[in-house]
């Protein structure tokens, strides 16, 4: 027996609520430690007192300098995003107009009316602004919580490795729980107010809801390009100058690009990454939603089971709840060699926990069996009906869930300095950088192989039992552990920047020692986390693409490969990836290029600097890197947002369908091996750095050739893993649902058959 509607409607937002609330509870736990007046103050039942650590001579000037730092990374963020939002803000304004503008004026068919075609356009343009608005907060949420926990993280690694691992894990918690929390409860509003006008008209009420996609993935775009160009110029000019040819620390004081660099890490790995994975979670419920919405639980208004999609992503953080607790109470990391594992530990159970919930989601929000719409291989009809029952979308869940864990073990293993393959990579340095890079290459084109599989296997198995739906649902299972995805995700920036608050804070080494040992398991879990993000995107886009050929109208005898405008399209969009990236790196690079100019010149003209007697102007180097990612991320975002709506209206639903594959075939490729080449790079770079083992250490170290050799390498793996991998699975993931959303406007021009070819007669 499905659930009964009031039960489903009560659900969904208290998840949601309960979820905003624990973020609220690990806020406070966070806050406990307190920055001021330059004292170290920890709160405990209600009792403050000055840590023992910080009674001796000159410990209170150590941790203002930490506030100071901390305050001039928050405001460079803040300011950056102030002035990317308004942009985007601009963006908004327009692309509501557009998509308003060109769903209004298609031709209603069937039993809609002109005023259906125009509610259509008002109600997706309130829900594309409603994504893109939850999108932006998710990122300055994201952004205000890493700049407030990474100096707290930097002092409680004083006291030892478990207070800084649960300072930063908490935080990173915080961002994981308000995401999904928000995401959910919005999405939840928004059909619910929508069905007010809709009524019985459900596939015009979530067809409408995909809007909530295209905003939410829009806004991540801009926001991973131009973060990652951020990012990637400071780290880039920081590194090159600073460490290659001055031979001083990372994140040394004296380098003017310093804070610039402190700042990238939350404005492109937190707000970027949150806007990201928040757009995945929008456009593979939207992709769930829109399928079902033409079967028969939406044709007989099965209210449980049309809200199944958000019932699984409600379950989920109340998984995600009990598994945090085990990482920041019960058991959490206590010493270097427990990091990485604690972490793992956070995924594998969350996985093991959610099984079973999905099971039992299954059984009770859907009926026994219900009808879905398949593309027909017959050329006499368009779609056939498929029974499915309810277990099945258990499964579905289940290839995805634990589809998402073995891509997330094996990027873990290609990624982690404790395995073979990262020290094989660092143990290339002795020969230079050739080698170094030519090994990463290799590591991350090899690393493409496990991912390719599991995302195949998930693909088969949600076609095999449900068609699109199912592998909506797959995607869904992927991400249904979002809020700790997220929290290990988020981990990893505020490590990075704790670090380098201890270093510019004069903490010593035994607290960068530790502040390292919490960066070096983030870089590997911002691999995991790029990995999932990747996954999901491959299985929402093929989702989104099954719903947008059902919605263009486009039967299998239209779209067989051997059809030339689909044979095209799959060439043009293959290359897409490559085109795009190609854009994304000369953007870091150009923008590098200014400043390693700019850090030259300070250390050439500003007498002291060297010294450590005179300040540098680091306000310089951050207007630096926020022109250059204002500026450089146009391009890109026009490159994305446009190709769907000119090869649509122009070549037709067909060579669109083309497109779409063939970005989504070579994409998913590329980002995998980019986002894990760079990972590698960098943890073999840190690997030297740690000298752990005794191969390690007889590389030679910090400052050795081997060193040198690394960070030459992890300079270039730096725009690959932080600006155009990431970036990439927001571009299969942005044209599918565009595509989706414009749909009925590019089979009004021509009937699907593209104003060229129509204007030429070469019709089919």
């Amino acid at each position: 027996m499905a659930m009964p509607d009031p039960v489903v409607a009560s659900l969904i937002p208290a998840a949601a609520v309960i979820g905003i609330i624990f973020a609220v509870f690990l806020w406070k736990r966070v806050s406990a430690i307190q920055l001021t007046g330059g004292r170290l103050i920890s709160s405990q039942n209600g009792r403050e007192y000055l840590l023992e650590e910080q009674q001796g001579g000159g410990e209170e000037e150590v941790v203002a300098k930490a506030a100071d730092i901390q305050k001039s990374i928050s405001e460079g963020a803040s300011s950056f995003l102030a002035t990317e939002y308004y942009y985007l803000g601009i963006f908004m304004v327009i692309m509501a107009v557009v998509i308003f503008s060109l769903l209004s004026i298609v031709k209603p068919e069937g039993d809609r009316t002109r005023n259906d075609e125009v509610r259509n356009g008002i109600f997706s343009t309130v829900a594309f602004v409603l994504g893109g608005a939850t999108s932006i907060l998710s990122g300055y949420l994201g952004m205000q919580i890493a700049t407030y926990a990474n100096a707290r993280t930097a002092v409680e690694a004083r006291k030892g490795i478990a207070p800084a691992f649960m300072c930063a894990f908490r935080s990173g918690a915080v961002m994981g729980f308000l995401l999904s929390g928000f995401g959910l409860l919005n999405l939840f509003l928004a059909i619910t107010i929508f069905a007010k006008f809709y009524g019985d008209d459900w596939r015009g009420l979530f067809e409408a809801i995909t809007g909530y996609g295209l905003g939410g993935s829009s806004i991540a775009l801009f926001g991973r390009v131009g973060g990652g160009i951020y990012t990637k110029a400071a780290d880039v000019g920081a590194d090159l100058v600073g460490k290659v040819e001055k031979d001083i620390p990372e994140d040394d004081p004296r380098n003017p690009a310093v804070i610039a660099d402190n700042v990238g890490d939350n404005v492109g790995d937190i707000a970027g990454m949150g806007a990201d994975l928040f757009g995945s979670f929008a456009e593979s419920t939207c992709a769930a939603l829109v399928i079902a919405a033409v079967s028969s639980l939406g044709t007989e208004h099965d209210y449980s089971g049309m809200m199944f999609p958000l019932i699984v992503s409600a379950t989920g953080i109340i998984v995600c709840l009990f598994t945090t607790f085990i990482a920041t109470d019960l058991y959490p990391a206590k010493v270097i060699s427990e990091i990485e594992h604690t972490l793992k530990m956070q995924l594998i159970i969350s996985t093991l926990l959610m099984t079973p919930v999905a099971l039992g989601v299954s059984i009770w929000a859907l009926p026994a069996t219900f009808e879905m719409s398949v593309p027909s291989s017959s050329p006499d009809k368009a779609f056939d009906t498929k029974t499915v029952k309810n277990w099945y979308m258990f499964v579905c869940i289940s290839a995805g869930l634990w589809g998402g864990l073995l891509v997330g073990l094996q990027t873990e293993y290609f990624t982690s300095n404790r395995y073979k393959p990262v020290q094989d990579v660092a143990d290339a340095c002795r020969t230079g950088p050739a080698t170094d890079i030519i090994f990463g290459l290799a590591l991350g084109y090899k690393s493409c192989i496990i991912p390719t599989i599991v995302i195949g296997v998930a693909i088969y198995v949600g076609n095999t039992l449900a068609g699109m739906y199912g592998i909506a649902c797959c995607a869904l299972g992927m991400l249904s552990t979002l809020a700790t995805g997220l929290a290990i995700d988020a981990y990893g920036p505020i490590s990075d920047n704790a670090g380098g608050i201890a270093e510019m804070a004069g903490m010593g080494e035994d607290i960068r020692e530790r502040t390292d040992a919490l960066d070096a398991a983030g870089n590997t879990t911002a691999a995991i986390g790029k990995g999932f993000a990747i996954g999901s995107a491959a299985l929402v886009s093929l989702a989104l693409f099954g719903a947008y050929v059902t919605r263009a109208r486009i039967t299998m005898i239209h779209s067989s490969i051997l059809d030339p405008r689909v044979f095209a399209g799959l060439l043009l969009g293959a290359m897409l990836p490559y085109w795009f990236s190609a854009m994304t790196m000369k953007s870091v690079g150009k923008a590098a290029l200014a400043m390693v100019h700019e850090v030259r010149r300070q250390f050439n003209t500003i007498a002291g600097l060297m010294e450590g007697t005179t300040r540098p102007d680091y306000k310089k180097c951050v207007a630096i890197s926020t022109q250059a990612a204002i500026s450089e991320m146009i391009a890109p975002g026009a490159l994305v947002m446009l190709t769907p709506v000119i090869v649509g209206a122009l070549f037709g639903t067909q060579c669109l369908a083309g497109v779409l594959a063939g970005s989504l075939v070579s994409g998913v490729q590329l980002a995998v091996s980019m986002s894990n080449t760079g990972g590698a790079w960098d943890n073999a770079k840190k690997y030297i750095e740690a000298g752990a083992t005794e191969h390690a250490r007889d590389l030679g170290g910090k400052g050795s050739d081997c060193h040198k050799a690394a960070v030459i390498g992890d300079t270039v793996g730096d725009p690959l893993k932080d600006t155009s991998g990431p970036s990439l699975n927001i571009l299969i993931k942005l044209m599918a649902v565009e595509s989706l959303v414009f749909a009925p406007f590019f089979y009004n021009c021509a009937h699907g058959q593209g104003l060229i070819f129509d204007f030429f007669g070469w019709t089919q």
